[in-house]
């Protein structure tokens, strides 16, 4: 029997119109890579996943499958799978048959797309409890209800490298505290490798990356009362090796001036809106973070060319 339960979490529009408003009034602005995520957006971000340059995706895919019966004798039957931004949960269905967990758990932001996808989940799954929650998991939260079984979090797409190393440690502690004392976490994160290959991968021949860039202004428009003129900027990805990170940015063509939230905002030809970050690790560097933000009993598995890594960590006894 199809078992489904949706809890609408998504933050009060003022807080966020006064979030965007700071980016884009800043000296160097930004926009914070969680706006990407309106319906289309996530859309997008899935044909992204499907270009030959894009690596990250089939590569985790890869490894989860043939990960997946060695993650179950270390998570346990009955467990409670949390996926911090689920997407479209392409990932999570090489779990799910394997795992065998009594609850799932999808967290996104994209109100519409997460409905649509908990929804194909629970009728593909019929044993399964999906508990789908509308919420900004980049914050800190608490699940709307409680659970019994196991918490493990599922965080795939190394969507970490989105933080800085300081807020992904200061994540990674609000995971720990969520799943509890014997809870897990299950996570992928894209490895330090040569600029061309990294700079291709966020610059595919198709534009999709692109068009993923830009529509963040159109959702601005469309769901903020912006008025950016989206043909206006050119989408920029390129590696920063000081950083250790990809960051992608939106370079206005020409100036303008935009309404938001009641205000002007000038855009000079040339200037830059910061987008994303995605910084790689080491899996030397990464164990270490999740140390520190108190996991342990690290596995880790990585792809032949070592682009790509896998990590298990189980939760440090308090």
């Amino acid at each position: 029997m199809q078992q489904i339960s949706f809890y609408d979490k998504q933050p009060d529009e003022g807080d966020t119109e006064a979030e965007l408003l700071s980016g884009l009034i800043a000296r160097n602005k930004r926009i914070a890579p969680k706006f990407f995520y309106d319906e289309r957006g996530s859309e997008l971000f899935l044909e992204i996943t499907r270009q030959p340059e894009y690596y990250p995706t089939r590569t985790e895919m890869k490894l989860l499958g043939e990960t997946s019966s060695h993650l179950r004798s270390l998570i346990g039957d009955d467990s409670v799978l949390i996926e911090y931004g689920s997407g479209s949960s392409e990932k999570i269905r090489l779990l799910l048959n394997s795992l065998k967990p009594k609850v799932y758990v999808p967290l996104d932001i994209s109100r519409e797309y997460l409905a649509k996808a908990a929804e194909k989940i629970a009728m593909e799954f019929p044993w399964l409890e999906v508990r789908a929650t509308c919420i900004d998991y980049t914050q800190d939260l608490d699940l709307p209800f409680s659970t019994d079984g196991r918490r493990v979090g599922f965080f795939p797409g190394s969507s970490i490298g989105n933080f800085s190393p300081e807020e992904a440690e200061r994540f990674l502690g609000r995971v720990r505290r969520q799943v509890g004392d014997d809870g897990a976490l299950v996570i992928g994160v894209d490895m330090k490798k040569d600029r061309d290959t990294l700079e291709r991968a966020y610059n595919d021949r198709a534009g999709v990356t692109a068009a993923f860039n830009l529509n963040v202004l159109a959702h601005l428009n469309r769901e903020y009362g912006a008025d950016f003129d989206v043909t206006g900027f050119d989408h920029l990805a390129e590696y920063n090796a000081d950083e250790g990170c990809i960051q992608m940015f939106l370079v206005a063509k020409e100036d303008q001036s935009v309404s938001f939230a009641s205000t002007q905002i000038s855009v000079e030809a040339g200037e830059r809106i910061h987008t994303e970050n995605s910084h790689k690790y080491s899996a030397e560097e990464f164990v270490s973070m999740a140390e520190r933000a108190a996991f342990e009993g690290t596995e880790v598995w990585q792809d032949d060319n070592g682009w790509f890594s896998l990590f298990y960590f189980q939760a440090k006894a308090a």
